[in-house]
């Protein structure tokens, strides 16, 4: 009888958002069995019970328990509809080119995964390549360690590249294609210093290099390349028009002179494309036919949409999708360099950023990612991101095959008087999971000590609790009682101060733990006590129970993933 209330109690709180609610469940209790009328005393403190341990679990689990007892209940229920991504158009029969094209400053983190998540998306649809084009043409912000880093990321992300390019490879490819619009007339190199210039182009009146000929620009241009100015003395522009309503695509620096070594290349070379420069080229010479990237891009795009024209280049397919904010995380790479050089942060996967290796480490599970971002689609409306949505997605994932264990954050000692013997049967796995097998932790609990949380101690001294999977006990000052193992009309007695039936039920601890800590993305550190068998489980993630979800790194640590 005790699962069918459960069943019934899952299936009221699938049609109520996930929390089942009293008065409808007992409706239904005496609409299928109207002999329980009589028993209403026994019945509505039992049925809150069950309620509380409904309303714990996940929906894909309440699914399971009323598929055991009602599976017809189910059958009229909508199935949820996976969303995705609209088609692109001029596709080919051959697939599509795509790229993606990271900056090696640091590892990805949870922005750079849109990006890299819907152009893997549209390869497994129309098949062809995506190219990872490391745009690596400002030395300055280049962190080495970044180039396989990122590699590492898309590998984690299941994001499968087919090429791998690195712009400061293509050098002489940007020199040649610069000569070129010199010599048709459609690009200068200006000495005038660059203040004067932004001026002038803010007006829509040149500067006076870009009305001289291809000769003396050529000119101009071979000494640049060789050595023969220093940095600022000189710099290359292509034309597009003064006139344009926006100044920022009017001429527009393509190349400047830098004078610190690079990474890969070293002294090789002191003059760098401009990104606007580079992308163009090499959209062009890796035959991109759809580029995907953020409305922050649409001035960029409409300035090497000139270079396309002047060399007469098919131009790809561009899309560009509204600018996400993440809040609440901390992204920005020159900050998490510096904080890690201080000693702020542990490093590059410290649990309060929000690169993907702090996302791995605390257990994210990089499906979830992916689904969260397919089911964003790929609008020009600007939106913000959900962390509450993706620890959603991933709680479907992960929650299956997590283990259960009991963590006790700010742990109370309370004396167990007892001469007889108390055996707990806790379940290891939810019981809807493929994992479960009937799998439980068992603990034969007799005189000595039980420890709970500060706060559950707090909360109900004097009163009478639930210790999940052992029994009913009244909490006194130092010491816990045991008052029985089922929900009776005598253990019902001890309870006065709260409504009928009303027991929290709680989690406890009994010998069998170990000290540890949970770093926290909010840079806070919870200290307690954790199921010794729990270190069976590490470097996957476990479920602590009432606390979340935990990725126990080593024999003292873990990450909290979310709740």
């Amino acid at each position: 009888m005790r699962d069918k209330l459960k069943a019934i109690a899952s299936f009221n709180a699938l049609e109520h958002e996930g929390k089942a609610d009293l008065n409808s469940v007992i409706s239904r209790i005496v609409a299928l069995f109207p002999e329980e009328r009589k028993n209403m005393k026994v019945l509505i403190p039992l049925v809150r019970e069950i309620i509380d341990e409904v309303n714990s679990l996940s929906k894909a689990e309440m699914k399971s328990i009323v598929e055991k007892e009602f599976p017809e209940w189910l059958q009229n229920t909508p199935k949820e509809t996976e969303k995705r991504l609209p088609d692109l158009p001029n596709v080919e029969k051959n697939g599509v080119i795509m790229r993606m094209a990271p900056s090696p400053s640091g590892p990805l983190h949870i922005g750079h995964a849109r990006m890299a998540i819907l152009n893997d998306e549209y390869l497994r649809r129309y098949g062809g390549k995506l190219i990872l084009r490391i745009e690596d043409t400002n030395p300055a912000n280049i962190e080495p360690d970044a180039y396989q880093m990122i590699q590492d990321d898309l590998k984690w992300l299941d994001v499968k590249y087919t090429d791998v390019v690195v712009q400061s490879e293509r050098f002489q490819i940007y020199y040649d294609e610069m000569k070129k619009l010199i010599e048709i007339g459609k690009g200068y190199v200006a000495t005038t210093p660059t203040e004067e210039f932004k001026s002038r182009k803010q007006r829509g009146i040149p500067v006076i290099e870009r009305e001289q000929t291809p000769e003396e620009n050529l000119e101009r241009w071979d000494k640049m390349v060789s050595g023969e100015y220093e940095k600022g003395e000189a710099y290359a522009v292509v034309k597009t028009d003064l006139s344009h309503p926006n100044p920022a695509i009017r001429d527009f620096i393509a190349f400047r002179i830098i004078d610190i070594p690079h990474p890969l290349v070293g002294d090789k070379f002191s003059v760098y494309p401009m990104m606007n420069f580079s992308v163009a080229i090499d959209d062009h010479y890796l035959g991109l036919t759809h580029v995907i990237r953020g409305k922050d891009h649409t001035a960029n795009t409409e300035k090497q949409k000139y270079i396309f024209a002047y060399r007469g280049w098919k131009l790809p397919y561009y899309l560009h999708y509204g600018k996400v904010s993440i809040e609440n995380s901390i992204l920005k790479t020159s900050l998490i360099k510096k904080g890690i050089r201080n000693g702020e942060f542990s490093g590059w996967d410290d649990p309060r950023l929000g690169t993907l290796l702090a996302l791995k480490k605390r257990g994210i599970n990089p499906l979830s990612i992916r689904k969260y971002y397919v089911e964003s689609g790929i609008g020009s409306v600007d939106t913000t991101f959900s962390w509450e949505i993706l620890y959603s997605f991933n709680r479907k994932i992960i929650d299956p095959v997590s283990p259960r264990h009991f963590f006790v954050n700010n742990p109370v000692s309370l004396r167990f008087d007892f001469d007889g013997a108390l055996k707990a049967e806790i379940p290891l796995f939810p019981t809807s999971s493929k994992q479960s097998d009937r799998k439980y932790r068992e603990y034969v609990v007799k005189r000595g000590s039980i420890i709970i949380t500060s706060d559950d101690y707090q909360k109900n001294i004097g009163g009478l609790v639930r210790l999940k999977d052992l029994g009913y006990f009244k909490i006194n000052e130092d010491s816990i009682e045991f008052v029985g193992a089922e929900m009776t009309e005598d253990v019902q007695k001890w309870n006065p101060s709260r409504p009928l039936g009303k027991v929290p039920i709680i989690h406890w601890l009994y010998q069998n733990f170990v000290p540890f800590k949970v770093f926290r993305p909010d840079g806070k550190i919870d200290e307690g006590l954790l199921e010794r068998n729990a270190l069976d489980y590490m470097e996957i993630v476990n479920q602590f129970e009432r606390y979340g979800y935990v990725n126990i790194i080593n024999e003292k640590e873990g990450y909290f993933t979310h709740p």
